[in-house]
Parts: C-alpha cells; structure tokens; sequence
C-alpha cells in the first residue's frame, strides 16, 4: 500500500486559498493540486505490507497523541527544486516557534513510527508545504512565489494527523487518488 501521514487543513482555509488563486490560475503552465488533495505531508510510506498496517497505525497514534495541536496559517510560497527551475509551486505555513517545534516533532514521531512498524520511510528532509501546482518541465515560477508571498489565509488549528491512501491513477485525469484511512487527535494540553 501507497501511503502517507499528513495535516489537512480545514475546508475554510483551503476555500480562502482557492478564491485567492482561481483568478489567476489561466496565466500559469501549472496543473493544479485539486483542493481536496492539498495537505501538508508529514511521512511519505512507498510500500506499506498489509501485515504492517495495524503496526503502523498504533505507532501513529501514539506519535500524535505525544504532540500538542497548534493554530497556524496558509502563506507565502516557494517552489522545488528552485524559483527559477521549479517542478513544484508550493504554500507555505504560519509557524512560531513552539508551533514549528511541535510540527517537526510530529513529521519526527510518523518517520519513527513507520521505521518501528518495519516499514520503509522517504529519508528526505522535512520541509513543511502544501503542494499546489506541478509544472511538466522546469518553470520559472517567480511571478507565483511573489504572490503567494503576498498572501495569508485565515488561521485554523493543526489538532489531527490523516494517514492516507495514494491511488496512482485513478483519480481524475489520471491523478493520484488521495483516500483517508484513519485519524489521529493530537493533544490538546
């Protein structure tokens, strides 16, 4: 099984976020994130065994109840690999320190639970974003960066992990098809 832990933000904020963008979406040589499968990836699991699936989902709920939830914000942007080579145009979080602590502890505690459960986890670094756009080839996407960095949605509370289903192809268009498989509440002490 193709999975991953992840945030969502709530409905709100990701609306906000689209009324900001639907303007301006026809400009651009990006294929869009549909909205409802924006997220902020905390642990990516390639290939999860079915025998290490309860596994998993204990060690993730104990991670999440170990972190205490935290208000945050949709904002300012970036691309991947760079500005001016992007494949991938992305959103940023609004994270004070304790919030930013919290957060990287939990991607910590997810990593640590798939390795614990026997199951292989994405070694990269942790860098918080919401992907929004991906581009076929690199993309000077610098008019993008500038106007996400001119934009902070409204602030909603990080209080769940998801852990996901990524279906390759079989969503619309041949997208990833992105379904929820268990949530976990994260403390609220």
């Amino acid at each position: 099984m193709r999975l991953f832990a992840a945030l969502t933000p709530p409905a709100e904020a990701l609306e906000h976020l689209d009324e900001f963008l639907e303007p301006r979406r026809a400009a651009g040589e990006l294929r869009w994130v549909q909205a409802d499968q924006v997220h902020v990836t905390l642990a990516f699991y390639e290939s999860v065994p079915e025998r290490k699936l309860d596994d998993l989902v204990e060690r993730l709920a104990r991670a999440a109840a170990r972190r205490t939830a935290f208000e945050t914000a949709l904002t300012g942007g970036g691309a991947f690999p760079d500005v001016a080579r992007a494949k991938v145009l992305w959103a940023g979080l609004d994270l004070d320190e304790p919030a930013r602590t919290e957060l990287d502890r939990l991607a910590t505690g997810c990593r640590a639970a798939a390795s614990r459960a026997g199951v292989e986890v994405d070694g990269a670094r942790f860098r918080p974003h919401l992907t929004l756009g991906r581009t076929k080839f690199p993309h000077d996407v610098s008019a993008w960066v500038r106007l996400l960095d001119a934009y902070t949605g409204p602030r909603w509370r990080a209080d769940t992990l998801t852990l996901v289903a990524s279906y390759l192809g079989q969503g619309p268009r041949g997208r990833p098809r992105h379904v929820p498989m268990d949530t976990f509440p994260l403390s609220s002490a």
